[in-house]
């Protein structure tokens, strides 16, 4: 259904338009860009990343049927502690969001983090009014760990975070 492939220069400009307000872009990625999102911050996001050494791995979400890319998603690796961090979470084909794409973004991204990297353990965060993504992750197997009250910023308000993480032993019941 999803394929991941690496994010690159190619994908800039789609992922610019995806990104229209400056409160989407910190649902979207937090503190990590400045908005407008423009190619010198895709440039330094992917400088680094997508190589067999790296910590941070950049995705597209590539619809199967259909060829078109609907979505982004990022993995940074914790080689030490066998853990990886899901970010950047974005279904931006708005014509498909609702469709259950969202969990077959994440479900590729967790396939990936203990079949290909053999981790242990991976964790998100979401904000609390993000029902949807907040749905789609439990329904993924994520379970809540705890809330960060006031945790971020978006203009005169604070954004509270739900920390979430998805263990390998509770992956492998769930896939058999």
């Amino acid at each position: 259904m999803i394929q991941l492939a690496y994010f690159t220069r190619d994908d800039f400009a789609q992922l610019m338009q995806w990104i229209p307000t400056e409160a989407f872009m910190i649902q979207w990625a937090g503190t990590g860009f400045t908005f407008p999102l423009h190619v010198h911050q895709l440039e330094n996001y992917i400088k680094e990343a997508n190589h067999s050494g790296a910590d941070t791995f950049v995705y597209k979400a590539i619809h199967q049927e259909t060829r078109r890319v609907i979505g982004h998603i990022s993995l940074k690796i914790d080689r030490r502690n066998e853990s990886a961090r899901i970010g950047k979470v974005l279904i931006g084909d708005e014509s498909i969001r609702g469709e259950g794409m969202g969990l077959h973004v994440i479900e590729a991204a967790v396939d990936m983090v203990f079949s290909t990297f053999k981790l242990h353990r991976v964790s998100l965060g979401v904000f609390d009014f993000n029902r949807a993504a907040l749905a789609c992750y439990e329904k993924a197997g994520f379970q809540k760990e705890g809330l960060l009250r006031d945790a971020r910023k978006a203009g005169n308000e604070f954004w509270n975070l739900w920390e979430m993480s998805l263990l390998e032993e509770e992956w492998r019941k769930r896939s058999s």
